[in-house]
């Protein structure tokens, strides 16, 4: 039977483990970001990806939430999320700091709204 590794040792072979992979990917990446045509269809193909994987997140998040998010009322995530869009692309010029700011402040007034004796 192995006997446990000394914590001594493990945690800064694990760091230094860690470490070496996080900093091998990055330095691979900077080599092949030279060859990469930020106009071309492979960059273009990960945008869309990347966007995708962003909306279908934020749709599950309105959708089915998890934690403190699923104590709040649907509609009230709904019309956050609602105002947030019609904030970004209407009233603030596709800024996202103020879209963002708005369907949070307004998901917060709803559910204060809705939780507070009155």
């Amino acid at each position: 039977m192995r006997e446990a590794m000394d914590p001594a040792i493990a945690v800064p072979l694990a760091l230094m483990v860690g470490a070496l992979v996080t900093y091998a990917w990055r330095g691979l990446g900077v080599l092949l970001s030279g060859r990469i045509d930020p106009d071309g269809p492979l960059f273009a193909w990960t945008a869309c990806v990347a966007y995708a994987l962003l909306a279908a997140l934020i749709a599950r998040m309105i959708v089915l939430p998890r934690g403190d998010l699923a104590d709040t009322a649907a509609l009230d995530r709904l019309l956050s999320a609602g105002l947030a869009l019609v904030c970004f692309f209407g009233l603030t010029r596709r800024n996202v700091l103020l879209s963002v700011a708005a369907g949070s402040g307004t998901l917060v007034l709803l559910t204060w709204v809705r939780t507070s004796p009155l």
